[in-house]
């Protein structure tokens, strides 16, 4: 049984050739706090990218920064092979208007104009072809986003998802080498949104439009990027696959932050590690000292145990403090017996469980883990 002890807590991109999107050493410094701090990043032709954090941490700010609506304090962007903005660097100082970047933005609440008609939205940001070449480019962004029957509508008469279909379609005409959407599908309701992520993905798979997102919910990323990127405080934590930061978290950070699992406090040292389910089977560390760490534990890595009659030899390690009712059955919040341990920093309060077997408040269980590959963090925030 393999086990991984990290305290990483950053990632180092390095600039990619062929990348689309490039940006190197990126901070922005506004009223003396750092907004963004040394950051790195780089996106290839056609990538989706879902941007994650907390309420702070730099996502918007570095959305308009790579727009131009704010100007970083150091830094390089380069969308396409063309430097916008660069600060502080061996480029010099550079910095492209915004209307003059090719780059696209999505708002919160789209911004879309009232006065104007769905068609007309369109062709804002199109004015300087001919007419003809505006009329062929509408049309076929219609088409695509299914909104040919609303052509000649007012805003206020679409719902949620048209509205949605029309901002895309204004950040698609004039062909953007990057399309940023700042929390795209918020407004959405629930019932349509995912259905909705899956047209707009498709629709810029065909245009091979390279794409940043920022969302507050992990599961949006999933569904629409290629890629996931974890921010805290201005910087950059870990970027990669979704399935990949999912499976191997790379910081206690990231995996709280995602909320990948539960956690449960261990001691370990070079003879194992031990915790309140029980002694885990995991390799001999070198390091002979021992250590409080948190074993990162997902709800489908434990076994729960009925006590009852027939289950004489289980002995209770937990009870029930929270249930809910989910598609997946019944879902458990389980803490540690007051009595189990003398020593409190072993203790847990909000062990995550599923299970079919109905169980009441209170009850005591018997839960342990199943062997897999264990994931110990250390707690540095």
């Amino acid at each position: 049984m393999t086990t991984l002890l990290t305290t990483q807590s950053a990632t180092d991109l390095p600039a990619e050739s062929n990348a689309q999107l490039t940006i190197q050493k990126l901070s922005v410094v506004l009223q003396d706090k750092v907004i963004l701090s040394a950051l790195d990043l780089s996106l290839n032709e056609g990538d989706i990218l879902g941007l994650v954090g907390a309420s702070g941490c730099g996502k918007t700010t570095l959305l308009n920064a790579i727009a131009g609506f704010s100007k970083p304090t150091k830094g390089k962007i380069v969308v396409d092979g063309h430097l916008l903005s660069s600060n502080g660097l061996s480029d010099g100082e550079h910095c492209v208007p915004a209307e003059q970047r090719q780059v696209g933005m999505i708002f919160q609440d789209y911004a879309l104009f009232p006065h104007l008609t769905v068609k007309e939205n369109i062709a804002f940001g199109i004015s300087k072809l001919s007419k003809i070449e505006q009329l062929e480019q509408i049309e076929q962004l219609l088409i695509i986003l299914k909104l040919t029957d609303h052509s000649d509508s007012y805003i206020h008469q679409l719902s949620g998802g048209q509205q949605q279909r029309v901002a895309i379609a204004r950040a698609l005409a004039p062909k953007p080498k990057l399309l940023l959407l700042d929390e795209p599908f918020s407004n959405i309701d629930a019932r349509l949104r995912n259905e909705l992520m899956v047209e707009i993905r498709q629709l810029l798979k065909q245009f091979k439009t390279t794409a940043i997102f920022v969302t507050h919910n992990k599961d949006e990323v999933f569904t629409f990027a290629d890629k996931m990127a974890v921010m805290a405080q201005g910087r950059l934590l870990q970027f990669d696959a979704p399935s990949i930061i999912c499976q191997q978290p790379n910081s206690y950070q990231v995996a709280d932050f995602l909320q990948l699992g539960s956690w449960l406090p261990c001691q370990v040292n070079a003879a194992g590690a031990q915790s309140l389910l029980g002694k885990l089977d995991i390799d001999n560390r070198s390091d002979k000292k021992d250590s409080l760490v948190y074993l990162l534990v997902k709800p489908a890595n434990l076994l729960l145990n009925i006590l009852d009659d027939e289950n004489t030899n289980a002995k209770a390690n937990a009870q029930v403090e929270y249930i809910s009712v989910t598609e997946q059955g019944y879902h458990y919040y389980l803490s540690s017996l007051d009595d189990a341990a003398t020593d409190k920093s072993m203790a847990f309060d909000k062990l995550s469980l599923y299970s079919d077997i109905a169980l009441s408040l209170k009850q005591q269980v018997a839960v342990s883990i199943k062997p897999h590959d264990f994931l110990f963090f250390n707690n540095n925030h």
